[in-house]
């Protein structure tokens, strides 16, 4: 013990370690971050231009999904279930990709299985839109 019996104070704080620390979660981020590769989804805008420019209409499936999930293409009714195969079938006929009108009335998932189905039949383009017609009736 020292003489008087009084503890020295230590009022310095050694901030070397936490130095260290940030400097290698520093060079850690560097590394790694021109690794992540960020991809979004590939959104062609399509441009307005005259209407005498397209001279044949596309070929397109187009598939609609009623207020009660259910799927039409060309006015036959299709199972949820043999969508894909549907697909695969029509995609040689028509290779410009697939239009899904859903009714707004739809449910999510309706269009989620739509959506998976062109995947794995390997159709790549595919537009989404709402199908008022449907939404509103005949009239």
């Amino acid at each position: 013990m020292r003489a008087g019996g009084r503890k020295q104070v230590f009022n310095e704080i050694n901030i070397t370690p936490l130095t260290d620390i940030f400097l290698v979660l520093l060079i850690i981020m560097m590394v790694v971050a021109p690794m992540l590769d960020t991809k979004g989804l590939k959104v062609a805008v399509p441009s307005v231009g005259p209407a005498s420019d397209v001279k044949t209409p596309p070929k397109t499936i187009e598939l609609n999904i009623s207020a009660s999930g259910q799927y039409t293409i060309d006015s036959e009714e299709v199972s949820p279930l043999f969508l894909a195969n549907k697909f695969r079938e029509l995609k040689g006929e028509k290779p410009d990709g697939l239009i899904i009108k859903t009714n707004p009335e739809a449910r999510h998932d309706a269009l989620t299985a739509a959506m998976d189905a062109a995947q794995s039949a390997g159709i790549t383009k595919v537009a989404v839109t709402a199908d008022e017609a449907g939404a509103s009736g005949p009239k």
